[in-house]
């Protein structure tokens, strides 16, 4: 598998997006699964699936006990 893609998405009517096939294979990123959503104004969007996510601030929560 490739470790790099890049790829176009258009923007549909009601502001919908369709992540292309290559970058959801490479995630593993499924029908029904969640993403998060990160923005930053002058940086951009970042689209993180949710478990990622949940995995990511589960250590963080663990290292500061």
């Amino acid at each position: 598998m490739k470790e790099k893609f890049v790829g176009i998405a258009k923007v549909g009517e009601k502001g919908q997006i369709v992540i292309p096939k290559e970058a959801r294979d490479m995630f593993n990123i499924k029908s029904g699964d969640s993403i998060v959503i990160l923005c930053d104004k002058n940086k951009g969007i970042a689209l993180i699936k949710s478990e990622v996510f949940e995995d990511t601030i589960d250590k963080i929560i663990e290292e500061g006990k």
